[in-house]
């Protein structure tokens, strides 16, 4: 039996379309990867443009990271975290995350997803909450396009409606407002601080109607990546803040995506005026060579937390590969890695030429409707431009062809789930040549299926 045959009778994968899959088999499978070229089965090589999903920052195949990972496994390949437990690499880690990261940080929670650290996170805001004597104090607002992940709890707190149907979610403490997407949420003719005003006026009035001393956290990434790379005004979030602080609500700031320098900044919640009470980082931790995440809690929140826990003993969450020594030692390595090459100001750089080259490869072309992006991540959405802007009509799947395409070219984008958009997130360790051939591939991808769309019968 080949592999392509036994991944079709026998998994189960992720994000995709079941039946389709059960039928024809995987689109590829990769056997080796070095920087940012991956290579299959077939020994064909691709451009990684979007570092696996966000998250490969130093590049594959990076050996230090091996030789980090083998050393650990070599001297203590696991122990647990249970009960106070700890191993060396998980404290460090655990000390070196709370100096670096912003905001008052206190303490610092290892899960194995970004997924179960906003669920982490979610559970230790009930839990304060009930320590406050504030028992209908639970609503979490998130938003529509945002990307939180997909357990029970955070799939309801990602707002992408693929995400919920099927699975009867969201849970009903989770609740959804506006994103700040310019191309489709913004009034004509508004300005930025107008378009920001609004949405946190809309906030605030949301609040209200559900009531204040029902809602307990709003969630947010600073750079909605999944959603589209949605960029948000510099008025927003100082914004937003001044809302969540008048009515006594945490500010979860997840940056799983942005988190180690991927905007140009070692964390984009301070570029973009957040001040999280708790936030979620995993990716990035360790450039994706280990399963890690972290939730970070503010002295704030810890302060509370750890009072009540001498209510109620030993506190009831945890994960048997939390605090991993193999996923911690990883982490320690890929930050050094990242530190010592200077790779975080390198972004700013990098990400600058792959905006301009963005830019300028699709900004005058019909069906772009806009290109946008910060640090070392682009977008690129598409829309029918010649009914007045207005989206594809869904049969088309421009922005999941326009990927495609790009793959049988060599280049390996993603078209984002909430609309006809592909992005480039590339490896930290990407080159300028690299992003030409990225950014040029796509374009002529996107030019032949701009060409297929026009000879179909109707937009």
């Amino acid at each position: 039996m080949t592999l392509l045959e036994a991944d079709r009778q026998s998994m189960f994968h992720p994000f995709t379309a079941l039946a389709t899959h059960e039928d024809v088999g995987p689109q590829r499978i990769f056997s080796s990867g070095r920087g940012s070229t991956l290579v299959d089965i077939n020994g064909e090589q691709y451009l990684d443009a979007l570092a696996g999903l966000w998250c490969v920052n130093v590049g594959y195949g990076n050996e230090q990271m091996a030789d980090a990972i083998s050393a650990q496994v070599k001297k203590l390949s696991f122990y647990h975290s249970f009960a106070g437990m700890a191993v060396e690499p998980s404290v460090e880690l655990a000390q070196r995350l709370v100096q670096m990261a912003p905001g008052n940080m206190s303490k610092v929670f290892f899960g194995n997803s970004g997924s179960d650290s906003n669920d982490t996170l979610v559970k230790i805001v009930w839990y304060y909450n009930n320590a406050l004597d504030r028992p209908l104090k639970k609503k979490i607002i998130s938003r529509w396009r945002g990307y939180h992940g997909v357990t029970v709890l955070s799939g309801g707190l990602t707002g992408l409606t693929n995400l919920h149907t099927g699975f009867d979610l969201p849970l009903e403490q989770i609740k959804h407002v506006r994103p700040p997407h310019r191309l489709w949420e913004k009034e004509e003719g508004a300005t930025d601080r107008e378009f920001a005003q609004t949405l946190a006026q809309e906030l605030e009035d949301f609040i209200i109607a559900e009531g204040p001393d029902t809602v307990a956290a709003f969630i947010a990434e600073p750079i909605q990546a999944a959603g589209g790379v949605i960029v948000p005004p510099d008025e927003y979030f100082p914004l937003i803040q001044k809302v969540l602080e008048k009515y006594d609500i945490l500010m979860i700031a997840d940056e799983v995506v942005t988190g180690f320098g991927r905007t140009g900044e070692m964390f984009a919640s301070p570029r973009f005026g957040i001040t999280p009470d708790l936030m979620t980082v995993a990716k990035g931790i360790t450039s994706a060579y280990v399963p890690l995440s972290a939730s970070l809690v503010s002295e704030k929140v810890w302060n509370v937390i750890s009072a009540e826990s001498e209510k109620h003993g030993v506190f009831g969450h945890g994960y048997t590969y939390s605090a991993h020594p193999v996923a911690t030692a990883a982490a320690l390595m890929n930050l050094d890695i990242i530190q010592e090459q200077d790779l975080v100001r390198g972004n700013k750089n990098k990400g600058e030429y792959l905006r301009t080259a963005v830019s300028q490869a699709f900004d005058d072309l019909p069906f772009v409707a806009q290109t946008r992006g910060y640090g070392l991540l682009a977008a690129v959405e598409f829309a029918d431009t010649d009914s007045g802007l207005q989206p594809f009509n869904p049969s088309h799947k421009f922005g999941v062809r326009v990927a495609r395409r790009s793959m049988e070219k060599g280049v390996i984008t993603r078209a984002l789930p909430a609309a006809d958009t592909v992005a480039f997130s590339p490896p930290f360790v990407v080159t300028q040549e690299e992003i030409d051939v990225m950014v040029s591939t796509v374009r002529a991808a996107f030019l032949e299926v701009s060409a297929e769309i026009r000879q179909s019968p109707a937009l």
